[in-house]
C-alpha cells in the first residue's frame, strides 16, 4: 500500500507498470511479431540472480535448466512462460524462473514451447507434453517434479495434465501458477469490474491473443484451450496468485472455485493491488519477493527439498 505521504506517481508499481508501457509505446500498428518478441526479450531479460544457465534439447523442445547451487538432481520445477502464446521466452522470463529457483533450491527446465501466429494450437501443448516426457526419460520420478507458470504458461502448465490424465500418465506433484489464463473466451465479470483498475490488459486484447492462437476457428472452450472448462478431478495441489487489479482475476477466481469442487487441494492468493504477473517486476516490489517466497514454500512441501537438504 502507498502511504498518504508518498508520491504516488513513483510507487513501486507505478514503476512496474511504466516499464511495461514503454514498451507497448514502442510497437506501431506495422511493428512484426518478431520485433515485438525481440523488444519484450530485451526489456525484461536481464538478470543478476546466481544460478547456471544450460540450454537443452528436451524432447526435441529448446530448453533451458535454470540451477541454483547445490540444487538437488533428482526433483525439478517444469516452468511455462507467458506472454499470451504470442510473446515471451525463456529469455523474457529468466529472472523470474532464476528467483523461484534460489528460493525453493530446486533446479528449473524453462521450456521456449512454439509461439502463434506460426504454430497455433496445439503447438504449444505437443512442447510441453515432449518437455515433460523428456525429463521422466531422464529418470525424474513424477512424484519429484512440480510444474510452475505465468499467464499463458499457467494456461498451458494446466492443459498439460489434463492432456496426461486423458492418457492415463502420471501428473506432476504440484502446481504453481501466476494469473494464469484459463479461459479464453474472456467470460468473467472481472473483466469489466477490473477495467479501469487494470492498466495493461482489457479484454479486446485478450480476445485477440486467443484469436491468434486458434487462427480465428478453434473453440476457446476445448478444456485443453480453457482449462476452465475441463473435469478438473484428480488434478495435484495448486497454488494460484493473482493480483486484484487484473481483469483477468476471476480466471483465477473462478478457476479456483472449480477445482475445490472437483475435490482439488488449491491455495488461491488475491494480492491487493497488484498487477498482472506482478512478480515478474522484483526490481520494484517488495510484493514480487514475497510472493515467490510463498510459491517457494508451496514447492517444498510437496517436493520437500529444504527438507531433506536438513536431514542430509
Amino acid at each position: 500500500m502507498v502511504r498518504a505521504d508518498e508520491d504516488i506517481a513513483t510507487a513501486p508499481i507505478d514503476l512496474a507498470i511504466e516499464r511495461i508501457r514503454a514498451v507497448y509505446r514502442s510497437w506501431k500498428r506495422d511493428t512484426s511479431v518478431v520485433q515485438m518478441r525481440s523488444d519484450w526479450d530485451a526489456a525484461f531479460g536481464r538478470t543478476s540472480a546466481s544460478v547456471t544457465c544450460e540450454r537443452v534439447a528436451a524432447g526435441g523442445v529448446d530448453a533451458e535448466w535454470i540451477s541454483p547451487a547445490n540444487a538437488p538432481q533428482d526433483k525439478a520445477i517444469l516452468y511455462f512462460h507467458g506472454g499470451g502464446f504470442r510473446l515471451g521466452s525463456v529469455a523474457s522470463h529468466r529472472d523470474l524462473i532464476a528467483q523461484i529457483a534460489l528460493a525453493s533450491g530446486c533446479r528449473v527446465l524453462a521450456v521456449n514451447y512454439r509461439l502463434a501466429p506460426e504454430h497455433r494450437f496445439p503447438a504449444a501443448l505437443d512442447d510441453a507434453l515432449a518437455a515433460y516426457g523428456w525429463m521422466l526419460g531422464q529418470g525424474l520420478e513424477p512424484g519429484n517434479l512440480a510444474f510452475a507458470g505465468d499467464s499463458a504458461g499457467g494456461n498451458l502448465a494446466l492443459a498439460a495434465m489434463l492432456a496426461l490424465r486423458e492418457r492415463r500418465l502420471p501428473l506432476p506433484v504440484s502446481v504453481a501458477l501466476m494469473s494464469p489464463w484459463t479461459d479464453l473466451a474472456a467470460t468473467g465479470a472481472s473483466y469489466v469490474s477490473r477495467a479501469e483498475a487494470d492498466p495493461i490488459h482489457q479484454r479486446s486484447m485478450i480476445l485477440a491473443l486467443a484469436r491468434n492462437y486458434l487462427d480465428g476457428e478453434g473453440d476457446p472452450c476445448d478444456p485443453l484451450v480453457s482449462p476452465l472448462y475441463a473435469d478438473l478431478g484428480g488434478l495435484p495441489p495448486l497454488l494460484i496468485q493473482v493480483g486484484d487489479r487484473e481483469t483477468v482475476l476471476d480466471d483465477s477466481v473462478m478457476f479456483a472455485d472449480k477445482a475445490r469442487v472437483a475435490g482439488v487441494d488449491v491455495e488461491l492468493e488475491i494480492w491487493d493491488g497488484m498487477i498482472h504477473v506482478f512478480q515478474m517486476f522484483g526490481a520494484e516490489l517488495p510484493e514480487a519477493h514475497q510472493a515467490i517466497a510463498s510459491i517457494a514454500r508451496f514447492l517444498d512441501r510437496h517436493l520437500h527439498i529444504k527438507t531433506e537438504r536438513a536431514s542430509s
